[in-house]
């Protein structure tokens, strides 16, 4: 058991807290073994699972959709880089949605921020006598309809 990790060596090499582990396991994302003391031991490549399942959630993507494409990946084995490339083509297209929307947002707010007016007349987000009510909620002019 030399090459597995315990749960303070997982944390320090991840950067991910003890308690997160712990509920990552509890969800079924990462695995770990016991040793006959009762003590979790976790295989090295579960480092790459977490650092996966950190990426996944700073763009945006659930927990329970994290699970979902982990469970496609072999179990008894490191995933390979066809695994991991294989898993992320499915979230290309979800992933350049957003990357469009932020880009838009960026561009929209840079104006209506950076002339320092605070005049809303001038704002490309304005949005007067709530005109756009009629098409639905949410911020209608940077959303994708």
């Amino acid at each position: 058991m030399h090459e597995a990790l315990t749960i303070g060596q997982l944390a320090a090499r991840s950067g991910v807290a003890q308690s997160a582990l712990r509920y990552y396991e509890r969800l079924g994302l990462i695995r770990a073994d016991r040793t006959g003391g009762n003590q979790r031991r976790y295989h090295r490549g579960e480092l790459r699972r977490v650092a996966f399942i950190r990426i996944a959630q700073q763009v945006g993507i659930s927990l329970e959709e994290i699970r979902s494409a982990l469970d496609s990946l072999p179990a008894s084995r490191t995933p390979t880089a066809d695994d991991w490339a294989q898993l992320s083509a499915a979230w290309r297209d979800r992933l350049d949605e957003k990357i469009r929307l932020l880009n838009r947002l960026r561009d929209d707010l840079d104006g209506c921020i950076g002339c320092g007016c605070l005049s809303l007349s001038r704002c490309a987000l304005y949005n007067p006598g709530d005109e756009l009510a009629g098409e639905g909620p949410g911020a209608r002019l940077t959303l994708p309809r």
